[in-house]
């Protein structure tokens, strides 16, 4: 059986294209769910994931649309491998009912690895350079040692450029404003024209 997943972020939103695309490639059935894709709970989702069997499809218009982030949507995928389940992109080179789609999927698991790796040698960057400094003993007040750490981290990988405030949100799993709390914190001049685009 195949089953469409359509997502979009808010109510002003259409469903028309994901669902046009999905009723093509023949789902039995399609859910929609209106959640913003940084939210970590997604009730119907989460219900689809649940009455999933063996041998059925998960469908949808793009991976952007089934996972939050690439650690979360490689743990989706390996837990429908895992009961069987096949999942299908139709905008990516992912179809895990596929030799070469579940080879994709590795390649994606690698990366998602990779990317936890980064960030635990950012943070560890941020805590040395910290301590370089003298700041180790001066965390702000109110600041538990758990967030003093991700606050290095967090000016860490936005003095580095590479990313938006919101990716380095999202990878820290933290609030915008948490971040911009921690930056300032830092003592990190915050500039508002890069929060929504990477710095070069």
């Amino acid at each position: 059986m195949k089953i469409g997943y359509a997502r979009v972020s808010t109510k002003e939103q259409s469903f028309d294209l994901q669902e046009d695309a999905l009723r093509k490639a023949g789902c039995d059935e399609i859910h929609r769910e209106v959640v913003s894709g940084a939210k970590t709970e997604r009730e119907i989702l989460n219900r689809i994931l649940n009455n999933l069997r063996s041998d059925d499809v998960l469908v949808v218009w793009k991976l952007d649309r089934l996972g939050r982030s690439l650690p979360h949507l490689v743990q989706i995928v390996a837990d429908l491998l895992e009961k069987g389940i096949g999942l299908v992109s139709l905008n990516d080179p992912v179809d895990t009912t596929t030799a070469q789609g579940r080879l994709i999927f590795n390649i994606f698991a690698s990366l998602a690895e990779f990317e936890r790796e980064v960030i635990r040698e950012r943070t560890q960057a941020g805590l040395q350079a910290a301590r370089a400094r003298g700041r180790i003993g001066g965390r702000p007040k109110g600041l538990t040692q758990q967030a003093e750490a991700t606050a290095m981290a967090a000016e860490t990988l936005y003095n580095e450029g590479n990313l938006s405030v919101k990716q380095i949100a999202e990878k820290l799993s933290i609030s915008k404003s948490t971040l911009y709390s921690y930056l300032r914190h830092r003592g990190v001049e915050v500039s508002p024209h890069k929060s929504s685009a990477s710095k070069r």
